[in-house]
């Protein structure tokens, strides 16, 4: 399961719409969960709908936060995708076993056979290998709230490490360092909450707010992973997407 977890105030103001970014990550298959830690103001109620429409069209969750409540939001958003994501592989796969006169989504099957496959969801909500994108705003009106965002991002690293299946934590910022970059990886996929503590030394937060040709990029990462980390990766998970179908069955 792939995820791009964006930790914003809203108001991108450079490059392509976000919108249309996160539409075509969910277009390959990433999903792009929002957020959003804003201002009070006209400035907050723009960033507020930016942030929904993002996520939206991701195909993930939004919410307002403020900074104490950053962590646990994350963690939530985070679960709350997984299990959305499993669900629609379990309604696929029972439409494919069952036929178009069969269940089409779980609440259709009989009680004791729902009950069944809620338990395998629950197993595969701690099992499934998960990567997370986070793309961290680190535009000047941002600067205030770096502590909230490292924070979150220390739980969420601890949150992931307590599950059974692998997950993989890589962190890009925007804008770049450099006149006309708009996004930069700080550290690759890694497990390793030491490497995550590493980059908060380095975040300058200065200038515009290039958020969605920032998702382009991370969907980029993404996309051109190579062949020899690929099967590197799926000898690690084990399992594929078909995996639901000897449970449903």
């Amino acid at each position: 399961m792939k995820q791009i977890l964006i930790i914003t105030d809203g108001c991108s103001n450079v490059g392509v719409s976000p919108v249309m970014a996160a539409a075509q990550a969910l277009r390959e298959g990433i999903t792009v969960n929002v957020a959003g830690v804003i201002d009070y103001g006209t400035i907050g109620e723009l960033g507020s709908a930016e942030i929904q429409e993002i996520a939206k069209a991701g195909g993930g969750f939004s919410q307002i936060v403020g900074t104490k409540q950053l962590a646990q939001t994350m963690q939530m958003m985070t679960r709350k995708t997984v299990v959305q994501t499993i669900q629609q592989a379990v309604n696929r796969e029972l439409t494919h076993i069952l036929g178009e006169g069969g269940a089409r989504h779980i609440g259709e099957l009989p009680p004791a056979k729902r009950a069944q496959v809620v338990e395998v969801m629950d197993e595969l909500t701690e099992t499934s290998p998960l990567e997370i994108a986070l793309l961290i705003d680190a535009s000047a009106s941002m600067k205030p709230k770096l502590p909230a965002v490292e924070d979150s991002i220390r739980d969420l690293m601890l949150s992931l490490q307590s599950r059974s299946g692998l997950s993989r934590i890589s962190v890009f910022h925007f804008p770049g360092g450099r006149m006309g970059e708009d996004a930069v990886m700080d550290i690759g996929w890694t497990s390793e909450l030491d490497q995550i503590k590493s980059i908060f030394g380095r975040l300058r937060m200065k200038g515009a707010t290039p958020t969605g040709p920032a998702i382009l990029q991370v969907i980029d990462y993404y996309r051109y992973v190579t062949l020899g980390e690929q099967k590197d990766l799926e000898e690690s998970y084990g399992k594929g997407e078909g995996m639901l179908g000897d449970y449903v069955v």
